[in-house]
């Protein structure tokens, strides 16, 4: 059996020692990386488009690889899960729903997404 050695996140989830605390850095941290500003620049498509497209989402996962990270984050929205429930949405430059819910019939008939 291989030695994982990034292994860092994986020993403090486990109550394990380990030589540094792993950082996790949250949301919007791709505006700061030249490759990932780069990428989104050469595709040209809208931002919700990428978190629906596997390929380029797995692509822009794997970018902070180069840096030596122990964990990786799936480049996703925490809105796209409303797709499928029927509450499309896109970016101008924020998040706006095309269908805003405003009542209790609209959240009811919302779709639950398949797991």
């Amino acid at each position: 059996m291989s030695v994982l050695k990034n292994d860092r996140l994986l020993r403090i989830l486990n109550h394990l020692p380990v030589d540094r605390v792993p950082v996790w850095i949250m949301r919007q941290a791709g505006r700061t990386d030249p490759q990932y500003c780069q990428l989104r620049k050469n595709d040209g498509r809208a931002l919700e488009k990428l978190f629906a497209d596997p390929e380029i989402a797995i692509k822009i996962s794997l970018l902070p690889k180069r840096l030596g990270v122990d964990a990786s984050i799936m480049f996703q929205d925490i809105l796209t899960p409303l797709i499928p429930m029927g509450a499309g949405f896109h970016f101008d430059p924020g998040p706006v729903l095309e269908r805003p819910v405003r009542t209790m019939a609209q959240v009811k008939a919302l779709r639950l997404p398949e797991p």
